[in-house]
Formats: C-alpha cells, structure tokens, sequence
C-alpha cells in the first residue's frame, strides 16, 4: 500500500446523538491488497469497515464493496453499508446506487425525507432464507447466556435466518433476562466461527407486534455487542415474514444498543416477496 487511505468514520442508525454503529468507510480501495483492507480494518477497530473497491457508472452508480471486521472479512454488513451509502450521498448527491457484495447485489436508496434534513438510506436485502436450529445447537447456545428454555419466548421458535449472513433468532420471554443474560466471549465466538454464524447472535425481547428490542452479540476483539445490526434486523424481516409471525407488508422497528450505551432505531420494512428493506441514517463522528 504505498499511501495510507483515507478512512471515514460515520455513525449509523443513532437514535440520539452519541447513538448508532460506528463504521469505517474507505470510498477508494481500488489499490488496496487483502491484507491491507484487513490492516487499516484491525487499526479502526470498529465492528466493520468497508472498502470501496471498484464503482462504474451507467445509468445508475455501482460501487463494488468489501467488509472487513478487525479480524475478518465478512459477506455483508449492514450499517457499514448504509453509512457508505450516505456518505457518497453526501458527495455526489442523493439518490439510488447499486453495491455488489459478496452476497451478492444490494441496491440502496438515498434521499431526505424532509427538506434540509438528514439523508435516510435505505437498502434491499437479499433473498432471505429461514433454516432450523438443531436442537444441539440450540443448548450449547442457552448455556453460554446461562439460560434454560423456559427462557425463550414460545410464540417466536428459535431458527437460523439469513439476509446476507447467518444469525440466529433467539427471543426471550422476560425483560429482566433479557436485560441481564452474560456470556463468555471468546466460547461465544468459538460456537458462531464453528456453526458459521458470520453476522451475530441476535437476541430479542418483543415490545409488542411491531417493535423489538435486540441485543445482538458480536465477541470480537474487545466488543461484545453490536450496537445496530443492519443485517441482523433484514434476517428479522425475513423470519417473522417466513413464520407468518407478521401480514406482509408490514413495517417493524428495531431498538438496540441500550445495553452498550450507543442506543440505535432500524426501520424494517417486510413486502410480501423478496429482499427485506432497512432504513437508517448516518451521520460522521467528529474527532
């Protein structure tokens, strides 16, 4: 790498200043080797950075994007996406761009609802799919959060969903477990790296039918937790749709980050078929 990149340092989703996912965002790698995306990423220490790689302009802007956590590349991210969204909003004006991920093609849109305000993105997940949890799986995972089924939410039956990456749905009965489960981080991130779990586990407690409160685990380096989970909360729009848990289209709203102190709002809109959509702002963190 003969110069250092310009790195870009955005908040997505707060739901209040000091709120949201803080992302890296580097918008030209295109002279960036593996090893140098994984460097600059482990140097940020953020959840995620993403690499602007490569972008061609036809009748639309399509932008080729890579994600790197500090120490890992991972198939999708969420937030990472939708504040590298805004971010080139913010430069080259508003409006619709089209990221080829590992996952595949994530088209995002870009506007401000209000005039003057901030601008919202929105992207499309990809298909989403919802697979069985083996019930193995199901009690190793209880006991690392120190919990017994009884625990578990009956109307929500834990599965493994898929909106770019894999995140099991687990959704707690009572507030004061969900508020109080632990874990140890390093078995946590032992079973997600042996299942292939490469987004998070994604914890949940419903406020009621439109809204959920989640804590999304994420042992990596010295996190623990996600504070906003832009592919976690598409993998949510996709179970609840496959289980029939909600009327597509339907619209639900994800809190999280409260447990981290960065408190953060998804917007999650459910259509009847197809990619799920997620809306978020970001906004640049100051120095």
């Amino acid at each position: 790498m003969s110069a250092e990149p310009e790195v870009l340092r955005y908040a997505a989703f707060a739901a209040e200043p000091g709120g949201g996912n803080p992302a890296g965002i580097v918008l030209d790698a295109s002279s960036m080797t593996d090893a140098d995306m994984q460097a600059t990423a482990a140097e940020v220490g953020f959840a995620e950075t993403a690499f602007v790689t490569g972008r061609s302009d036809d009748a639309e802007p399509r932008f080729a994007l890579r994600y790197f956590s500090p120490i890992a590349e991972v198939p999708f991210c969420g937030h990472a996406t939708v504040a590298t969204a805004v971010a080139l909003a913010e430069r080259e004006g508003d409006g619709t761009f089209h990221f080829d991920t590992a996952v595949g093609e994530v088209v995002i849109h870009t506007g401000q609802p209000f005039p003057d305000g901030p601008i919202v993105a929105t992207f499309t997940s990809v298909d989403p799919e919802v697979r069985p949890l083996d019930p193995a799986v199901l009690t190793r995972l209880l006991s690392l959060l120190g919990l017994e089924e009884d625990a578990l939410d009956t109307d929500y039956p834990v599965k493994v969903a898929y909106a770019g990456n894999r995140h099991p749905i687990v959704v707690l009965a009572d507030e004061t477990v969900f508020d109080g489960f632990t874990f140890d981080a390093a078995s946590m991130r032992a079973l997600m790296d042996e299942q292939g779990w490469s987004g998070t586990v994604t914890v949940l407690r419903a406020l009621d039918d439109a809204r959920f409160e989640a804590r999304n685990l994420f042992p990596v380096g010295t996190m623990t937790e996600d504070p906003a989970t832009g592919s976690a909360a598409a993998a949510l729009g996709g179970y609840l749709r496959d289980l029939g848990l909600v009327e597509a289209p339907a619209t639900v709203t994800i809190l999280q980050g409260r447990h981290v102190g960065r408190p953060s709002s998804l917007l999650v809109d459910i259509p009847a078929i197809g990619g799920i959509r997620v809306s978020g702002g970001a906004a640049a963190i100051a120095d």
